[in-house]
């Protein structure tokens, strides 16, 4: 595990300290490595979002209609739930 060293202000310090207080926590470190968690897994599915929409803007324009499109959705979903 990498070790880092942080400096917080004395407000995030005593908030740190305070959090830790009421259990949540086991110590700041613990806390501190919760937010990380909590951020990388909201950046990650952004990120994932984000290219899947470039992905589709990427793709051009259909030439298929709304109806052939629909047909082949409702097939697809035919043969599947039947196979």
């Amino acid at each position: 595990m990498a070790r880092k060293s942080i400096t917080f202000a004395e407000k995030q310090d005593e908030w740190l300290k305070f959090v830790v207080q009421q259990g949540h926590y086991k110590d700041e470190s613990d806390y501190v490595r919760d937010l990380v968690r909590r951020d990388e897994q909201k950046n990650r599915d952004f990120l994932m979002t984000k290219a899947a929409i470039q992905e589709g803007l990427d793709s051009g324009f259909s030439t298929r209609s709304l109806d052939d499109i629909w047909s082949q959705a409702e097939k697809e979903y035919t043969d599947q739930k039947n196979g």
